[in-house]
């Protein structure tokens, strides 16, 4: 991996997630530069809560992402039920009504292989807590792309299916705990103030 500046981080989670996704962006300092794009398995056909109770918890800006809408840095951007979310090289979503993916839209897999096409070596992919196989290809694609790979550790993951289905695919740059995540994540925001 190069110094490249990292622009955005993708997250993926399942069974578990909420609270996996909550120790992670919480623990990030106030000003955090990169974009975030999260999925979270959702039920189809009902509306996500999440971008409300992320904005109520955390300091950064949180809103669910709308198709065509440009990235935004410090942002949090939470996938909205029974649409896949995609990033696009120029830099903004799409939102897709294509077939599930792992029986889920959205789906992991489907964000991280569109960022790490988009972005390369400026993505950090991460896979946390979750009961598929969903996100372990698309996180090895982020890895192949030159983006950073960080898989939750399936010791701590509440659901140890996801971490340990992409294990199972390619050794990541990183295996940690939540606090951990946190941490690395923080580190890696390198951009000059």
């Amino acid at each position: 991996m190069s110094g490249a500046t990292h622009e955005l981080v993708v997250v993926g989670a399942s069974a578990g997630g909420v609270e996996a996704l909550l120790s992670v962006f919480e623990r990030l300092p106030r000003g955090y530069r990169p974009s975030i794009a999260c999925v979270l398995h959702l039920p189809e056909k009902r509306p996500s809560l999440l971008a409300e109770l992320f904005g109520r918890r955390l300091a950064m800006p949180v809103r669910e992402a709308r198709d065509k809408e440009p990235l935004q840095p410090g942002t949090l951007y939470v996938a909205g039920p029974d649409y896949h979310l995609s990033v696009e090289r120029e830099g903004c979503f799409s939102l897709s009504g294509e077939a599930p993916l792992h029986f889920s839209r959205p789906a992991i897999d489907f964000l991280f292989a569109s960022a790490a096409d988009a972005y390369g070596e400026r993505l950090i992919g991460v896979l946390l807590t979750g009961a598929s196989q969903d996100g372990a290809a698309g996180l090895a694609r982020i890895h192949r792309q030159g983006g950073l790979s960080i898989v939750q550790d399936p010791d701590e993951a509440q659901v140890p299916t996801m971490p340990e289905a992409a294990l199972a695919l390619h050794t990541p740059d990183h295996i940690l705990r939540l606090r951990d995540i946190a941490a690395l994540l923080a580190k890696l925001d390198d951009r000059p103030c």
